[in-house]
C-alpha cells in the first residue's frame, strides 16, 4: 500500500536539500560514483523526503517494512511479487555506483536511505530475474524479460549499439543519449553518465546523457497563454513567418538542465519589439527546443567521439518544422525512423532478447528504418551568430530566483 503520492521527476520540492548537500561538498563524490549531478531531478532526495515526511516511515524502513523504487519496480512488484529493478533505472536514483552496478554504501549514507528498502538490481534483459506475472492477472504466467529506463530504452530502440551513435527524444523534455561503450566516462561539462543497458552475460553499456527539462512541455504553455488553441496549429503558425525576427524563448520553467544545471533559472523571452507577433513567439519556442538540444550536442564533443548524425523520436519529433530547425541549428543531418515510439520498441527488443526471439542485438540493426531525413545546411555564419545570441538569452534566464 502506498504511504505517499508518487513524486514525478519535474518536482522541485527537494531543491533546498540539494543546496544543502552541495554546500557540504558531496557533489564530486556523487558525480564520480553515480555519473549524475546533484539535482532534485533524481530519486534519492525524493525517497528521503517521503521517509522524513510521513510519520513513522523511517522507523518502518529501518525495520524492513517498506519498499521504495522507481515506477518499473512498482509495476514489477504488482505483476510478479518480486522487488527488482534493472541497471538503467537504478542508475538514475543517485544511489547506485555505476562502476559496480550495486547500491553504494557512501551514497546511501549521504542521502540517508536504508539499503533494505531498495530493490534487487538486474540486467535490462534477463530470462528469469524479473519473474512471471502472477495468477489473477490477464497475462498470468507470462515472463517479464525486458526492463529499461525511458531514455535508455529509446537509445536501444533506435539501434544505437555502437559508440558514437546518438539519439534525441522529444517528449515533455528532451533527452539526448550518446553511446560511449563499456567504460565509464565522467563528463566535465554538465552531462550525465548513465548505464544504458546490460544484456545478460554481457558487460555494462554506458551512455552520456543531456537532459533538457522543457521540450514539448512548452506547447501547453503556448496554449495556456492563448497563443494557440491546439497543438495542431503550431507548425502552420510557425511557418507563417520566415524566422522569429530576433525573438528568443528560453523555456526554463523549472530551471535549466544540461549542460547548465541551474535550478534557479526561469523562463525568459527576449528580443520582443512592437512588431512581434504570436507566430514569432511560436517559432521562437520551436527554436528554443532546438537550441537546447544543440547545447547538449556541443557538450558531447568533449568525449572526442564525433557525432555525425542525430536519430530522433518522441511525440514532438513528428513536427517537421522542428526537425528542420533542429538540423539547421546543429549543422548535422537528423533522421526520423518509421517508428517514433522507440522507448516501447526498445523495451520490446530487450524482452525479445530475453526469451531468445533474437540471438543478439546485431540482428536488430536491420529493423531500424528511416521515415524522413532532414539535412538543412543553411548559412554557417548565420547559424553560429544565432547560437551566440541564444547563449546570451540563456544567461538572461540564469539564477533568476
Amino acid at each position: 500500500e502506498p504511504i505517499h503520492n508518487a513524486i514525478v521527476w519535474q518536482c522541485r520540492r527537494t531543491a533546498d536539500k540539494i543546496d544543502q548537500l552541495n554546500s557540504h561538498g558531496h557533489s564530486d563524490l556523487v558525480l564520480n560514483k553515480t555519473g549524475l549531478v546533484l539535482d532534485a531531478y533524481f530519486s534519492g532526495t525524493k525517497i528521503a523526503y517521503i521517509l522524513d515526511t510521513v510519520p513513522g516511515a523511517r522507523e518502518k524502513a529501518e525495520n524492513g517494512e517498506l519498499m521504495a523504487g522507481t515506477i518499473d519496480s512498482w509495476l514489477i512488484w504488482n505483476l510478479t511479487g518480486k522487488h527488482v529493478t534493472d541497471v538503467s533505472n537504478a542508475s538514475r536514483t543517485l544511489l547506485l555506483d555505476i562502476h559496480s552496478a550495486s547500491w553504494g554504501d557512501e551514497l546511501l549514507e549521504i542521502f540517508n536511505v536504508p539499503r533494505v528498502i531498495l530493490p534487487e538490481v538486474s540486467p535490462s534483459s534477463s530470462k528469469d530475474a524479473f519473474g512471471r506475472v502472477k495468477e489473477g492477472h490477464l497475462l498470468a504466467g507470462v515472463p517479464i524479460t525486458g526492463v529499461a529506463g525511458d531514455q535508455q530504452a529509446a537509445l536501444f530502440g533506435q539501434a544505437c549499439f555502437e559508440p558514437g551513435q546518438a539519439k534525441n527524444t522529444y517528449g515533455t523534455g528532451c533527452f539526448l543519449l550518446h553511446n560511449i561503450g563499456h567504460e565509464v566516462k565522467i563528463s566535465k561539462g554538465g552531462l550525465l553518465t548513465t548505464i544504458a543497458w546490460q544484456l545478460e552475460g554481457e558487460p555494462l553499456t554506458y551512455a552520456l546523457e543531456g537532459s533538457v527539462f522543457i521540450g514539448g512541455a512548452v506547447f501547453p504553455f503556448l496554449k495556456n497563454m492563448g497563443i494557440i488553441s491546439s497543438h495542431t496549429e503550431i507548425e502552420s503558425l510557425a511557418r507563417s513567418v520566415i524566422d522569429s525576427e530576433g525573438v528568443y524563448f528560453v523555456p526554463a520553467f523549472v530551471g535549466l538542465g544540461a549542460p547548465y544545471w541551474d535550478q534557479n533559472a526561469r523562463g525568459t523571452i527576449v528580443g520582443l519589439t512592437g512588431g512581434s507577433q504570436p507566430a514569432h513567439l511560436v517559432r521562437a519556442a520551436l527554436e528554443g527546443i532546438a537550441h537546447q538540444v544543440a547545447d547538449v550536442l556541443d557538450t558531447m564533443s568533449e568525449t572526442g567521439v564525433e557525432i555525425n548524425e542525430l536519430r530522433v523520436d518522441g511525440g514532438a519529433s513528428a513536427n517537421n518544422l522542428l526537425m528542420e530547425i533542429q538540423s539547421n541549428v546543429i549543422g548535422k543531418p537528423v533522421f526520423r525512423p518509421i517508428n517514433i515510439e522507440t522507448t516501447a520498441l526498445g523495451a520490446a527488443y530487450l524482452a525479445g532478447l530475453g526469451v531468445g526471439l533474437w540471438a543478439s542485438k546485431e540482428q536488430l540493426t536491420d529493423l531500424w528504418e528511416i521515415e524522413k531525413a532532414f539535412d538543412e545546411k543553411g548559412d554557417e555564419e548565420k547559424r553560429l551568430k544565432n547560437r551566440i545570441i541564444w547563449k546570451k538569452a540563456v544567461n538572461r534566464a540564469k539564477d533568476w530566483i
